[in-house]
Parts: C-alpha cells; sequence; structure tokens
C-alpha cells in the first residue's frame, strides 16, 4: 500500500462507551395502525398521553409489524404462497405433519424462519403481513418524519430501530433484532483495539442495534399491544 492511501485510509470511529445506565419506556396506548397512519404522529401522540416526551440522543425502536400495517403490505393468499413470493433461497427446510417449516434468506435481507411473514397481532382481519422491503429505507423515513414534527435539524441526534423478532440456532427461544436502523451507529468496531488486559481484539463488532431491539422488546412484550 502506498503511504498516499495509508495516510487516506478511514480510520475506525472511536468506541461508543459504556453506559452507567440505560432507561427503557414502553409506548402504551397507541391506536390500531391501519394502512396511511401516520406513525411518527402516532408516536408522538401516544408520549405526549402518557407525559413522556423525545430528547436529544434518544433512540425509538419500532415493531417492523407496526411499518408493515401503516403500508398496507397484507397478503391476501396462502401463508405457503406468501413465504414463497418473499424468498431468495432457502437455507433449511423441515416436512411434517402441518406442512413445510422453513429458514430462508427474506427479501428484507434476514435469514430467518418463512421469510417473515407472520400471522399473529397483525389486526382484526387476521391477514398475514410482509416485511418492509427496504427496512432501512423505511427507518430513515420514520427519522425524517420525527425530525420535522419535533421541529428538530436533520443532524439532530436521533436513532429509530425497525425491530422483528428470530430465533437463533441451536437455542431455544425468540428474541427481537434490529431489522433496518437510521441516526444511530449499526455496530461498534473494536477490532484493532486492546481488550482490559491489553489484549489485541480480532474479530470483535458489538451488533449495538440489535441490543437496542431486544432491550426494547423487554417493555413490549409479545401479547399486550405495546
Amino acid at each position: 500500500m502506498s503511504e498516499a492511501v495509508a495516510a487516506s485510509a478511514p480510520r475506525p470511529p472511536e468506541p461508543i462507551g459504556t453506559p452507567g445506565e440505560v432507561r427503557v419506556i414502553a409506548v402504551a396506548g397507541m391506536p390500531e395502525v391501519v394502512p396511511g397512519t401516520d406513525l411518527a404522529a402516532a408516536l408522538l401522540e401516544s408520549l405526549a398521553r402518557a407525559g413522556h416526551s423525545v430528547h436529544p440522543g434518544d433512540c425509538l425502536v419500532v415493531s417492523s409489524k407496526v411499518v408493515s400495517k401503516a403500508l398496507g403490505l397484507t397478503w391476501e393468499g396462502s401463508r405457503e404462497a406468501a413465504v414463497d413470493a418473499q424468498t431468495v433461497r432457502v437455507v433449511a427446510e423441515r416436512r411434517g405433519e402441518a406442512g413445510a417449516t422453513r429458514v430462508v434468506e427474506a427479501l428484507a435481507g434476514p435469514v430467518m424462519a418463512a421469510a417473515g411473514v407472520d400471522a399473529s397481532n397483525t389486526g382484526p382481519l387476521g391477514q398475514a403481513l410482509l416485511l418492509p422491503r427496504d427496512p432501512d429505507a423505511h427507518a430513515r423515513a420514520l427519522r425524517a418524519r420525527m425530525l420535522h414534527r419535533l421541529g428538530w435539524d436533520d443532524d439532530e441526534r436521533l436513532g429509530v430501530v425497525l425491530s422483528d423478532t428470530a430465533g437463533r440456532p441451536w437455542r431455544r427461544g425468540l428474541t427481537d433484532f434490529a431489522l433496518g436502523s437510521a441516526g444511530i451507529r449499526p455496530l461498534e468496531d473494536l477490532r484493532g483495539r486492546s481488550d482490559h488486559d491489553g489484549r489485541v481484539l480480532a474479530v470483535t463488532e458489538r451488533a449495538i442495534v440489535d441490543e437496542v431491539a431486544a432491550a426494547g422488546d423487554l417493555v413490549k412484550g409479545k401479547a399486550d399491544g405495546i
């Protein structure tokens, strides 16, 4: 590598650091989201009714299901046909009496069961919901609408994470992860830095947005309408 190229190589961002305290607040009282719902307005109104407000440095965790409802991403046919339509490639498949269970690479990006097609908590009609095709773009759009309604500049510190739920290989149980994000650094790259004992870290990249999404699920739950 030439000296000119080496000198211009970007430096990794400074470590995020560990906060002394993290507060996670549930946004209760949201109305049922339907196609065309202004999510930024609904979220801010719900926060205000609960006596909360948004401050610089906050991060808003929104279930991707809420975004899918607002976009009207419903599927009228069978769930299996929906999974086929949302699949880039099949990673694993098991067939049983109830049909096929597939882990696939979804059009929305992640590798997950059934391409993220979901029929729980989808509203009174019980239609299957599809994941938003470009989650990061929808996170950016929601963040922009939030900033506009708050009267903040585009460079103000406000994070938005679109969360979804998935299982993990060889472990029981589900957890939330970040399907998309905006206004927050997704990863903290610690490679090349030293640990507490002075040893160089070779592979450590903290998935900050996934940790935030999982923290949000602690107060959101799965059946509480939050």
